[in-house]
């Protein structure tokens, strides 16, 4: 099953799997690191139970196969939401690389979930130079005794991710397995000079990409984005506002207009667009709905602030218009649009043309110019914003 797997990411990266790395995988099973119950993708954008001892060959060859593995649900709102996955192995590795870990390196990892991760940084450098952060009692204990019964020692903290473990610190590498829309300051203050952090990145509007930070002399760091991953978003970085609870109320009487920007250019399967415009837009998400009376398809916009909220409507016949309705202090389809025209101005740069700074609290903000394109900088723990 391994052989397998290594043939589908060699697939994946195009390129062979590093040695160091193939190792590591054929050290670490991973089916040993799933729980028996999975969640599938069952093609109508919804999850389908998969059971060990129902189903135990097409768990196997769910565990042997590149592709990311829901493996806890919860209900929010009516709905079933994935909480905690496995990320598919190719995207493991790409961070992996991209952390560029060599032997002797003490790595901070954030986010434990199924002990997976820990256990391939534990099987490249030694248990002992891996510490590994969870914010789920269940799943630290869990994976603990995964991690045992594989035979790996990382130690295995119940914490919230966001405040790193200083305890074990200072690190030559923090590795995140969820995503951020800011970069906590104790993962700053906790990596080494020199050092890496490489963590999915996130906004409100799109949850792609993946940031790597290098950190300066000074305390502060920078690097750039690279595209691949999508992560679950930290725990603490989760606005808890939904559409019909928070943000429509009876009463609310918004202005019409009519745009000729698809609303799919922003929000369809562009993800170099949407990326653009999340780091653009802050706090603006998004949600398709059908079955809206009189109207085909709709493009629901909120912010964050549940302060405003915009409509944008296909009526299924032509794409030259779509009728839009927007309401409260935010003008928020013009703010989506103006976003989308800047970046198709720009030339439509793609995710790794983007990159980050990030400053120490107090310091200010910096900016550079990483290529030709756009630069993004913060505060640390701030939000982004692009820079001027």
């Amino acid at each position: 099953m391994i052989d397998r797997l290594l043939a589908q990411l060699t697939e994946s990266l195009g390129r062979p799997v590093p040695v160091e790395w193939e190792r590591a995988l054929r050290a670490v099973p991973r089916h040993l690191f799933l729980p028996d119950r999975l969640w599938l993708r069952d093609g109508d954008g919804g999850y389908a139970l998969c059971d060990r001892a129902r189903e135990p060959g097409r768990w196997r060859d769910a565990a042997y196969t590149d592709a990311p593995l829901v493996t806890q649900l919860a209900t929010e709102g009516g709905l079933q939401v994935p909480t905690s996955s496995a990320s598919a192995p190719s995207t493991v590795l790409r961070m992996l690389e991209q952390a560029e870990i060599e032997d002797g390196m003490r790595v901070l990892e954030i986010g434990t979930g199924t002990g997976f991760h820990a256990a391939l940084l534990a099987a490249r450098l030694g248990g002992d130079r891996v510490v590994s952060v969870e914010i789920d009692p269940g799943l630290a204990e869990e994976a603990r005794g995964r991690l045992a019964r594989a035979g790996f020692g990382p130690a295995v903290e119940c914490g919230d991710g966001a405040r790193g473990w200083a305890a074990g610190g200072p690190y030559h590498r923090v590795i995140a397995t969820c995503s951020v829309r800011a970069v906590p300051p104790a993962w700053l203050e906790q990596t080494r000079a020199g050092g890496r952090i490489v963590t999915p990145w996130d906004s409100a509007w799109c949850c792609y990409g993946t940031l790597v930070l290098a950190k300066d002399a000074d305390g502060g760091a920078s690097g750039r984005f690279a595209p691949y991953g999508s992560y679950m978003t930290m725990r603490g970085q989760r606005p808890d506002v939904e559409l019909s609870r928070d943000v429509l109320r009876e009463g609310q009487v918004a202005d019409l207009s009519v745009t000729g920007l698809s609303p799919w250019a922003v929000a369809g399967h562009d993800l170099d667009a949407q990326f653009a415009v999340g780091l653009a837009v802050p706090g603006v998400w998004h949600s398709w709905a059908t079955g809206v009376a009189g109207v085909h398809t709709r493009l629901w916009l909120a912010d964050d602030a549940a302060s405003s909220w915009a409509a944008v409507d296909y009526d299924g016949e032509q794409t030259a218009a779509f009728a839009v309705s927007q309401f409260g202090p935010r003008r928020l389809w013009d703010e989506v649009a103006g976003a989308h025209r800047r970046w198709v101005a720009a030339g439509g740069p793609g995710v790794d043309r983007y990159g980050l700074a990030v400053s120490t609290p107090g310091s200010g903000p910096r900016s550079d110019r990483i290529g030709s394109g756009r630069v993004v900088c913060c505060d640390a723990g701030s939000r982004t914003s692009p820079a001027p």
